[in-house]
């Protein structure tokens, strides 16, 4: 996945009730990075901060997440180091076993991480495939192995399945770049 460099996106939060549409993330990505900034409302109406920076390989696996939430008067933050083969520790260089087998990351709350499969993995028209993913959640910024899939409906249509028992599934239109831009009821992409 080659992308002009640099390119910005944003996308508008839609999953706070209270605030539909309020907030925005601004990504800028490279070719082998992405540095972004969310300013959006929690669930519970409290307004929260959220950074990361991502560097991947020349193959499209993740090799470091740099994150920090910020909620109130707290501040958390969570540093990832992976191999590009399954294998994650933290900053300290203590190994995270519990995350043995995820090569891709995905972020909550942006829509930004669920391209990250798709472009290593193209699927084919009506294929579907499972995904292990380190699933991070802002803003506590816990970190867990979390199963998901992706079925391509369509030249620029992927099918997304949580499968956590939630039942989640959602639609996921891309732009050319393979880029989200509607996750229907949690972002919308801002021209």
């Amino acid at each position: 996945m080659k992308l002009p460099e640099p390119h910005v996106v944003c996308w508008s939060p839609l999953w706070s009730p209270r605030h539909i549409g309020q907030g925005l993330e601004q990504v800028r990505l490279t070719e082998s990075s992405a540095d972004s900034m969310l300013l959006a409302f929690d669930e519970d109406g409290t307004p929260f901060r959220l950074t990361y920076r991502l560097n991947w390989d020349g193959q499209g696996r993740l090799l470091a997440a740099d994150l920090e939430a910020a909620k109130g008067a707290r501040i958390t933050s969570l540093q990832l180091r992976s191999d590009g083969n399954g294998r994650w520790q933290d900053a300290q260089g203590a190994r995270l076993g519990q995350l043995d087998g995820c090569i891709d990351i995905d972020i909550w709350p942006t829509p930004l991480t669920n391209s990250f499969p798709l472009w290593r993995s193209p699927l084919q028209l009506g294929q579907r495939k499972e995904f292990l993913m380190a699933w991070v959640a802002a803003p506590d910024l816990t970190v867990e192995a979390k199963r998901q899939a992706y079925t391509r409906l369509a030249d620029r249509l992927n099918l997304f399945e949580s499968l956590d028992g939630s039942g989640f599934k959602a639609e996921l239109p891309v732009d050319e770049r393979g880029l989200v831009t509607d996750y229907p009821s949690l972002f919308k992409r801002v021209s």
